[in-house]
């Protein structure tokens, strides 16, 4: 059993090596142009599904190896805020929707926003903050009681084995054959879909499906295996250190925002601390701007009018509400739980690709009305 100093050490341990998988992450998506806001545009405007396939072939290596973790006993997915028992439908939709809009106004997600911020960009740091506030307001704030008493309440389904896929079908004992061959039934496939096209084989598009996946994978195994603490010395119980949630987590880009500004307004706070969360921001912003220096691409960027600002701030306001609502953004439910083979993470995929559909429609329409 640990002792308090051993803790210390190793929740340091976790945080460090949160940001380092950050940093290459941050590095990769900067590199290769990894957008999910981007890869709905180009299918829209340019019926170009090449970046489409990065975030698919992500998925299905997340899949892949994220479940063979689970199904080595090393972390338990049933464990995570992804699968639990409540599965909260209008919450998924109407969050996931919101937030697909809303990443469309401000010109990418959570995690486009900290890989701009790393190349400079003014904007992304105004969405930053706007994407913090309005997340910090939904989880505790003035928008908090509306989302716990009356939208996570509305057509909610409890699942008494949980909402993943293999617990589903297989029952809370689901043997590691069938969670293996799901596992490599849908992650192959979606695999399988991305490497179909030509386009897609070549080293950006393959680095940065094959690397978000297996960043996804790696955080898992740092909250979930070397954070995971049977017995805490000062409570006794079971603990997965640096976490928010108390369970094991993944990469995703909302709550953590709020959680940074949070850490920053009560910095001398001493029950605050540096979470996974946090660490995963700061390592994705550093390893951008290391890319983005390296290459010489850092540029100052800022608003070109009122207009430009206005549309920042409410996509800004947007992703951190519905981000939060939805448990997750196009990384934390659209990576991180997918790779769980969350019920709940798929209707919040479906929804974030709806909203930015029809907030690109929203823009065309916008500029024929100009014209």
């Amino acid at each position: 059993m640990l002792d308090d100093a051993g803790v210390r050490v190793l929740q340091d341990t976790v945080v460090w090596s949160t940001f380092a998988i950050a940093f290459v992450l941050g590095a990769i998506m900067n590199r290769t142009h990894f957008c999910t806001m981007g890869a709905v545009s180009d299918i829209v405007n340019l019926h170009d599904w090449t970046r489409m396939r990065m975030w698919i072939c992500a998925i299905g290596v997340a899949i892949v190896s994220t479940q063979s973790l689970h199904a080595a006993g090393i972390v338990d997915l049933s464990r995570t805020l992804y699968t639990g028992s409540s599965l909260t439908i209008a919450s998924y939709l109407l969050g996931g929707f919101l937030f697909g809009f809303g990443m469309v106004l401000a010109s990418g997600c959570g995690s486009k926003t900290l890989i701009r911020m790393g190349s400079g960009s003014l904007k992304s740091l105004v969405v930053f903050i706007m994407i913090g506030l309005a997340a910090y307001m939904t989880l505790r704030g003035v928008f908090a009681p509306l989302r716990a008493n009356v939208i996570d309440q509305t057509w909610r389904v409890e699942l008494a084995a949980g909402q993943d896929l293999p617990r589903l079908l297989g029952g809370i004992e689901v043997g590691p054959i069938l969670r293996m061959g799901l596992a490599l039934l849908i992650g192959g496939a979606l695999i399988a879909f991305a490497f179909a096209d030509r386009q897609f084989r070549r080293l950006d598009p393959i680095l940065a499906g094959v690397g978000v996946g297996l960043a996804i994978t790696a955080l898992w195994w740092v909250s979930g295996a070397l954070g995971h603490v049977a017995e805490h010395p000062q409570t006794l119980e079971e603990a997965f250190l640096a976490t928010n949630s108390g369970q094991a987590e993944s990469f995703s880009f909302v709550a953590p925002l709020a959680y940074s500004l949070e850490l920053l307004l009560f910095w001398t706070d001493a029950s605050r601390f540096v979470s996974i969360g946090i660490a995963a921001v700061l390592g994705m912003v550093a390893g951008s701007a290391a890319y983005a220096l390296a290459t010489r691409s850092f540029r100052f960027e800022g608003f070109s009018g009122p207009e430009d600002t206005g549309n920042h701030l409410l996509g800004g306001a947007l992703m951190g509400i519905g981000g939060v609502t939805a448990l997750g953004c196009t990384v934390g439910q659209g990576l991180s739980g997918l790779s769980t083979l969350a019920v709940g993470s798929l209707l919040v995929f479906v929804s974030i690709i709806l909203g930015a559909v029809a907030a690109l429609h929203y823009q065309i329409w916008r500029v024929e009305r100009m014209v």
